[in-house]
């Protein structure tokens, strides 16, 4: 086995809440050293948010902080900038997700960190990016999915469109991040200098549009709510089944030809399977409700487990609408490894999502649980060289905090 990609790398995470973490997890999975820097007290709010254990962690933490180690400074104190200074000094990669400029009045700001470390690579991440009218305003991954317009392309046509309940663009941004980073540190193999990335959730869900922008730009047509399928792709949807739900994709010519016969092969009505009119995706748009009304019955008078055995003996893709917890139990969940297990001291046995990093010569798969408030702060001085006598001052007085456990 090789060793991971990222071994050597340091890296300190100034982040909170979602984004930045992500970011840091990925970067420890791939190898780096990842310290997590939180404020005294309280931490990283994403300590409390979300299916908390206890006054300190939470499953949302727990899960975007496993494998890094933890520092909580104090950065009212001199001391505690000399110590964030003398980290950063040491690190190669900084990451945070902080209102532009916010950073700046702890002297954490890119200018002053690039100045005393001109290799660092520096990656922030905020609503709006560092330039632009609307650079200066707060947001989260809510307000870009509103903006962006994807928003408004989802749910059913004339109600308001529903929360996506994954924060898409947190964690696109997120892993947008991960690749900008690696690329930086590409090129500063050549350069010998880091530089400043500078990502927004705005951008990034802007530029996942695949069709929207083409619509407009090109046919002047503004995409507007469908529902559960999609008219510029028929047949491509959502279907209710006797028993659940259950998604198609037979918008393929080859695909669809195999769906129809399939359709009037078991109740159908004749004819279905070779009417020309169907057999280009052009004239299944024009013809798209002529089809749901044979569709929609016959998958609703079957249960979801038929219409899947039926369409997977005709290779047609298609899925049931799972659970969380069958997605849990799914043997190809299971046999890809993508649920993590971890023992933590104090809550025994965790089961987490995994990262779907995939290497054939080296394991990504983070063991390490999230660190508790400070838990390193001893062990990360040190590394930077302060004296043992030094660390039990700033530790005495809370200069470098942590929470004490019986």
């Amino acid at each position: 086995m090789q060793a991971r990609p990222l071994e050597g790398i340091r890296v300190v995470d100034y982040s909170h809440f979602l984004a930045g973490p992500y970011v840091g997890r990925c970067l420890a999975a791939l190898g780096a050293e990842v310290i997590k820097v939180e404020r005294p007290g309280s931490g990283d709010a994403g300590r409390q948010h979300a299916t908390v254990l206890d006054d300190e962690q939470s499953g949302y933490f727990l899960q975007l902080n496993m494998g890094k180690r933890g520092v909580s400074v104090n950065m009212r104190d001199a001391r505690g900038k000399a110590f964030m200074q003398r980290l950063c000094d040491s690190a190669d990669v900084f990451v945070e997700n902080y209102r532009p400029g916010a950073l700046n009045k702890l002297g954490l700001g890119y200018d002053e960190l690039s100045a005393r470390n001109p290799k660092l690579v520096y990656c922030s991440i905020s609503a709006y990016g560092h330039t632009g009218p609307d650079a200066h305003r707060a947001g989260f991954g809510l307000i870009a999915e509103a903006k962006s317009g994807i928003m408004q392309m989802i749910g059913n046509p004339g109600e308001p469109p529903p929360l996506m309940r994954i924060s898409l663009g947190d964690m696109y941004t997120g892993i947008h991040a991960v690749a900008a980073i690696n690329a930086a540190l590409l090129g500063r193999v050549k350069s010998g200098r880091g530089q400043h990335i500078d990502m927004a959730l705005y951008d990034t869900l802007v530029s996942m549009h695949e069709y929207a922008v083409q619509c407009y730009t090109m046919q002047g047509i503004v995409p507007e709510q469908t529902g559960h399928d999609m008219p510029t792709s028929t047949l491509y949807g959502v279907f209710r089944a006797a028993d659940g739900d259950l998604v198609i994709a037979a918008q393929v010519d080859g695909a669809w030809k195999r769906f129809a016969a399939l359709i009037e092969a078991h109740g159908g009505p004749a004819g279905f399977g070779t009417d020309a009119r169907f057999h280009t995706l052009a004239g299944r748009n024009t013809n798209r409700l002529d089809i749901l009304s044979v569709v929609q019955p016959w998958v609703a008078g079957r249960p979801v487990a038929q219409v899947l055995d039926l369409l997977d003996g005709i290779d047609v893709p298609c899925a049931k609408v799972q659970r969380i917890d069958e997605v849990l139990a799914d043997p190809q969940i299971v046999a890809r490894g993508m649920v993590v297990e971890q023992e933590h001291p104090r809550y025994g046995k965790l089961r987490l999502p995994n990262l779907p990093f995939r290497f054939s010569d080296c394991d990504t798969t983070i063991r390490e649980v999230a660190p508790d408030l400070g838990q390193h702060n001893a062990e990360v001085a040190q590394s930077l060289g302060f004296g043992a006598a030094e660390i039990d001052a700033m530790q005495t007085d809370g200069v470098l905090y942590s929470k004490v456990r019986p």
